[in-house]
Formats: C-alpha cells, structure tokens, sequence
C-alpha cells in the first residue's frame, strides 16, 4: 500500500513509526511531518488545510490510503474531500467530527441516547452562564464549546474562578472556539482515556491510558495538552471496559449512525471512573497525544490492516493484541508552557532508541542542520518495562540523557499506578 499521513506532532510520530514496520506498507508519505518522522516517511510540504492540494499530491503518487493524525483537518472536513475523490481515509467525515469539534454537540448525544455524562446547560452569552454558575455553586467546569488546542476547559474549584473563565471565553481567549459556552457538573473519580477503532457498524475495543494533564509535579499548575501517559491504566478493569463499550461506545455509535453521521476512525473517550462507574467527559476523534505514544509502544499487531478495516467497513475482520508490559511515556516541554515560550532553542544530544524505548519527537524542526525546539511540548520520551515502576525508571533514565537547557518535565508520570504497585 501507498499511503499518506498528515500531521507534524507526537502522537504523528508514533503512528509513523509504528505503520513503517508494515509489511503491507511500499510508499510511505508524512505531511507536513517533523524531524523524527523523516526516519520513516518521505516528508512532503503540502499545506494540508488546502485540501484539493491533498488530493492532487494523493493522485500524482497514486496514494492508496491517507491516515489523518490531528482533529483540526477532520473538523474542517478533510476526511469528506477525500472520500469524495474516491481515496481511502482513516477518520470521521465534518459531521461525524463534531464529537470533537462541539462540547454542546457531544453533550447532546448523550442526553438523546441516554449515555452516563455529567449534567449541563449550553450557553451563548456571558450573563446567563454567570447566573448558572452561581445558582449551582462550585466545583463546577467551564468549557469552550469548540477546538481549543486541549486549552478551553477549567475545573473551578472556586465560583469566582468559573466566573473569570467564562469571561476568557466570551472575551476571546480561545478565538470562536469560545463563542458558546459548556457548563457542567464536576465528577469525581480517577481519568482514563480509552480508545477504539470504529467503522460506523462495528467497533473493536483497543487499550486504557492515564494521561497527566496539569503542569506541575502532584498534579498542580494549569492544564496542558498532556505532560505525560502510560498504558494501561489500572483503574480500567475487564469489568469497566465492558461497561465502557456497552454503555458509551456502542449508544455512541448507533446515534451518530442514526442522525445520518455514522463514524469512522477512533473514539478516544476521556472517562471519569466516578463511584456509579465509567462516566464521559469528553470524545475526541483521534488517537490521544501523548497516550498514542504508549498505545504504539504496546501494540503488537500490523497497525495498518486495522486502521484500512475503519475506512472500509471490515473492522469485524480483524484483532489487536497487545503487549503485557506497562508503556509510560515523559513529555519534555518549553520553559515557560502552557504560557509563552522561547521558539527554536536547540536540542543538542537525544538517547540512541533502543529496545523498548524511543524518544518521538512533539515539536522540533531542523534549523540549519540543528536539531531546535519549535512547540510547547517538544519530546516525548517513552519506556516499556515488566511494571509501570520499572517503565518510569527508564523513562526518566533516558529524560535525563536528553540535552537541551530549555527544556523541563514533570518528575512524577504514572504515580497512581506506581502507588497501587507499592
């Protein structure tokens, strides 16, 4: 097969590294690509916002199947060009994207269908959503309804806090992702991710992750897009991902198959494991970043013919099966994010991968020859091990052989796992 990956970051670093050892793979292309993906696809600099350029570029190189790694490209309809041109696509059409794309959307579906979320009310202006806010007091969570860069959501502990960010969102913070407004009840629990592949008629259940979202060691700071993940996760026992599937993966895809927008891609389902059982926060249409990167590091199957089943209605076709050592991985930020951030610093020394472990690269560029920090998560140093401790040890073993004075992380990647083995 011939095939085409669009995305530049980690989690499209992970999915190259991992489809490159396909045996079914002969021609393989990466757009825009990054340093580290160059290592196993031939990178092309298309602009893939442009999406007749998309096509061309998959017609000139007879492209046999595009796999589309971030959730902006998929909102704004890609997956449906090239669907149109006849050409194979891992990921959702537009509609279908709008369990990314649209909190309210997401929220909606779950109340039609009856599917375990916390409570809610949408808004369009600031009065009303400040006037909820006070008559439900707090902990509450104010969400930006559209794509905000894993930026648009704060957990108010405070009802002031609630307060000033629903002044972000309505004072542009967050650009139009901000122009309406989700509030909703706080659940308490543990997070997981969960991830499965669906092409709009079945649906095959892959791994667990726990992702780390705030900044700071002990969970403290602002949220970020993820400073770290390992897989599985512990709290998702046979019992809750059978429960997952049944009561929100499965209700999920037959709404979206009723309301005319039938899915095709990867549910990642951002859960809270409350006291009533597995509860959504959130979907988002894509594999996770940086939970890919331990997903990847775990599988054992040929990723390809999986991701080709999506697209082509034969997901009851095929198995994943998966490797029993704990993957965790250590992302390797910018000084300075989730705020501003010197850009182009370089990065001078990185770790040889070697078995089990690999550092995928977030946001790098080559600069001259030089190897230079050009985002806010930058590396994503990941480890396998017999236990999630002994994965975190050589994580953070080869963190520490990473030379680049910008560059920081958080120090405590996987502690509720590493506690429960304690």
């Amino acid at each position: 097969m011939r095939v085409l990956l669009i995305g530049s970051g980690g989690r499209e670093h992970a999915l190259a590294w991992k489809l490159a050892q396909s045996p079914l793979m002969t021609e393989f292309y990466a757009a825009p690509g990054n340093p580290g993906i160059a290592d196993h696809a031939t990178l092309v600099a298309l602009d893939v916002d442009n999406h007749d350029a998309v096509v061309a570029f998959c017609k000139e190189k007879a492209i046999d199947f595009v796999v589309v790694g971030p959730e902006a490209p998929l909102v704004a309809g890609i997956a449906d060009r090239l669907r149109a041109a006849g050409i194979a696509v891992f990921g959702p059409s537009a509609a279908a994207a709008q369990l990314e794309g649209s909190k309210g959307f997401t929220k909606d579906i779950c109340a039609r269908y009856n599917i375990p979320t916390g409570a809610y009310q949408r808004f369009n202006n600031a009065p009303k959503a400040k006037a909820y806010v006070r008559a439900q007091g707090a902990p509450i969570v104010v969400k930006a309804d559209g794509l905000a860069a894993g930026k648009g959501v704060t957990v108010a502990m405070t009802v002031d806090e609630a307060l000033a960010a629903i002044d972000d969102c309505f004072e542009g913070a967050f650009g139009e992702a901000g122009a309406e407004v989700v509030i909703e009840a706080f659940l308490d629990g543990e997070e997981a991710s969960f991830f499965c592949l669906c092409d709009g008629k079945h649906a095959l259940a892959l791994a667990t992750a726990q992702d780390h979202k705030r900044v700071g060691d002990g969970d403290t700071g602002p949220n970020t897009g993820g400073m770290g993940a390992y897989s599985p996760a512990p709290v998702m026992t046979p019992d809750m991902v059978e429960r997952t599937m049944k009561e929100i993966i499965e209700p999920t895809m037959r709404g979206m198959a009723e309301s005319g927008h039938p899915f095709s891609g990867v549910f990642f389902a951002g859960l809270m494991i409350t006291a009533k059982g597995p509860e959504l926060i959130e979907y988002n249409v894509r594999f996770g970043d940086p939970e890919c990167q331990v997903l990847m590091m775990r599988l054992k199957s040929d990723l390809l013919p999986l991701l080709f089943a999506c697209a082509n209605g034969t997901l009851d076709q095929v198995g994943a099966e998966w490797s029993d050592d704990p993957a965790l991985t250590v992302v390797m930020a910018s000084k300075g994010y989730p705020g501003s951030y010197a850009k182009n610093t370089p990065i001078t020394a990185l770790p040889a991968d070697s078995d089990g472990a690999k550092v995928f690269h977030a946001g790098t560029a080559l600069k001259d020859g030089t190897l230079v920090a050009t985002g806010g998560r930058v590396l994503n140093v990941t480890a396998t091990g017999k236990t999630v401790s002994e994965a975190q040890k050589r994580a953070y073993a080869l963190a520490g052989e990473v030379e680049w004075e910008n560059g920081f992380y958080r120090n405590d990647i996987g502690w509720r796992a590493v506690e429960r083995e304690a």
